[in-house]
């Protein structure tokens, strides 16, 4: 008897594939999942004349549950501070941080790791230390992490040439030159981690603002990392690629895209010393998603999910806003005494008053990288050639920046998993990557992913049981040369009156420990005009 096509399709993704039975992505089920990218759009109109009925008042209301947001109100919360609100758009808090656990385990969606923080982040010990995920500090007071979530090893692993190796140095490739490179740019590195400014500032470090803001230092982010490279001599292909691949995973960016300064704190920033090893990472199978649930569960019912604030009109005695309730298409009107914008400034440029018109200059210097993100739920692990599965795999000249496997702090080394894979577009031109990644259908994200994975992995079809796929338009600020150290970045952080500002990209670097600093910042800021007596954590 003839099999119809659907039995036919049933039968390759249930069987191992036979020739002529190759599994086509289009025939790979899943969905687009994640932000909201037209609601924002529909919404010029919501202002607070529009919202009708007799406002509501709150002392604070924090806009965007994003780390920085969520950092924000867990300080308030320390304080002893409890009128408040946190209005989120999206049904779930966590932004770029956010998590899904509709699998085998639970997978991030973005942000998946942080590194164990020096002891003078004390803001960072003290969430850490809270949330269980540090041990007793060694005997110079260093913060250690609980064993159980330090990235076991394998840690990392690199596709070359059709086999796979340890650590993310392409050694396969490397000759003598590509070695003496190497060295060269390690030389470097361990120059600027001695590097001490006047006040014995070390040039990066973490969080940002106490990286030194010495001339010779911040020279570094007037040109780009490739520039950079250039006037060392440091023009070889493998090590270009190797410190590119930095800027694209922490960045979104290229080389010519990326001040040299940026790319020096990758390097620097987690090193205590010349030649020591890097911090640490903590990660959980949701990634920093982990650290979203800890927070949201600290801030309680004061979380506003599926609200998104899209007026803010500030006075000299208050603030109006207008909040849009996305289930039930209705409109709101508050006041508040103060409020705290931890949006991106693209956002913010939107529905601050007086910025709608007219955004400012300085908000215009800022720019954000394009990204995409798949969670490919797979029966099996992937078969694969060379070194084994490692938390971090990595394919030595792709366009992605490989996968990480969601159940490797598990101790899971067989059976089904998830197979968290990020894809930066690191086009000069945001805007055009932007449209192209909103034209893309779901088979097309699919068929990229299975055409980069495919050579490292040749069953990589067959294994796939689902792709559900994330699009991040604005998924974090790029350090441009002359941004970080560059005047707009420092205005944009400035209060305009009641209201404050908040975000991972006044730091002009999206990491989580910039977000919380910020989110903690504005708090503060608060909490001093409202005359709130409390003990800083900056």
């Amino acid at each position: 008897m003839a099999l119809t096509r659907r039995e036919w399709l049933a039968l390759c993704a249930a069987a191992p594939l036979a020739p002529g039975c190759k599994r086509s992505p289009r025939d790979i089920p899943g969905k687009l999942v994640g932000p909201s990218v037209t609601l924002g759009h529909r919404l010029r109109d919501a202002t607070v004349e529009r919202a009708g009925g007799e406002a509501a008042h709150v002392k604070v209301v924090i806009a965007g549950a994003g780390p920085s947001g969520l950092s924000a109100a867990w300080r308030l919360e320390r304080a002893g501070f409890k009128d408040y609100a946190l209005f989120e758009l999206e049904p779930e808090p966590g932004g770029t941080s956010s998590y899904g656990t509709d699998g085998v385990v639970p997978h991030p969606w973005g942000a998946h790791y942080v590194p164990v923080p020096t002891r003078d982040n004390r803001a960072l010990v003290a969430l850490l230390d809270e949330m269980g995920a540090l041990d007793a500090p060694g005997p110079d007071g260093t913060p250690r992490g609980k064993e159980e979530l330090l990235v076991r090893e394998p840690e990392e692993r690199v596709f070359v040439e059709g086999r796979w190796y340890e650590g993310l140095w392409p050694s396969a490739l490397a000759d003598a030159d590509d070695r003496d490179e190497l060295a060269r740019f390690q030389q470097e590195i361990d120059r600027w981690v001695a590097w001490r400014d006047g006040k014995g500032r070390r040039a990066f470090s973490l969080p940002l603002r106490r990286s030194s803001d010495d001339a010779e230092a911040t020279a570094l982010d007037r040109i780009s990392a490739a520039t950079w490279l250039d006037e060392r001599g440091l023009k070889g292909e493998l090590l270009r690629w190797w410190v590119e691949y930095a800027c694209r995973d922490d960045y979104g960016a290229s080389l010519a895209d990326t001040s040299a300064w940026a790319m020096l704190f990758y390097f620097c920033s987690r090193v205590p010393a010349p030649r020591a090893e890097s911090a640490p990472f903590l990660a959980w199978p949701e990634g920093n998603g982990r650290i979203v649930r800890h927070l949201s569960s600290i801030v309680g019912g004061r979380l506003k999910t599926g609200q998104l604030v899209t007026d803010v009109v500030p006075s000299d005695s208050r603030v109006e806003l207008s909040v849009f309730d996305a289930r039930r298409g209705t409109l709101q009107r508050l006041t508040a005494d103060r409020v705290i914008l931890a949006l991106p400034k693209l956002v913010v440029s939107r529905v601050l008053r007086p910025f709608r018109d007219q955004p400012p200059e300085h908000l215009r210097a800022f720019d954000y990288a394009t990204w995409w993100v798949a969670n490919a739920h797979v029966r099996r692990r992937p078969k694969s050639r060379g070194f084994r599965l490692a938390w971090d795999n990595v394919i030595h000249g792709g366009a992605s920046l490989g996968y990480v496997v969601a159940s490797h702090q598990r101790l899971e080394d067989y059976g089904p998993t998830v197979l968290t894979y990020y894809q930066p577009l690191i086009d000069s031109d945001a805007r055009a990557a932007r449209t192209r990644l909103l034209a893309m259908e779901h088979h097309q994200f699919v068929s990229e992913l299975v055409r980069e994975l495919e050579p490292a992995h040749p069953d990589i079809a067959e294994v796939i049981e689902r792709v559900d796929v994330v699009r991040w338009g604005h998924a974090m600020v790029r350090p441009r040369p002359g941004f970080v150290w560059g005047s707009a970045r420092k205005r944009a952080a400035e209060p305009m009156g009641r209201v404050h500002f908040a975000h991972s990209d006044l730091s002009g670097v999206g990491l989580f420990e910039e977000a919380q600093d910020h989110g903690l910042r504005a708090a503060e800021e608060v909490l001093s005009a409202e005359g709130h007596a409390f003990e800083t954590l900056l």
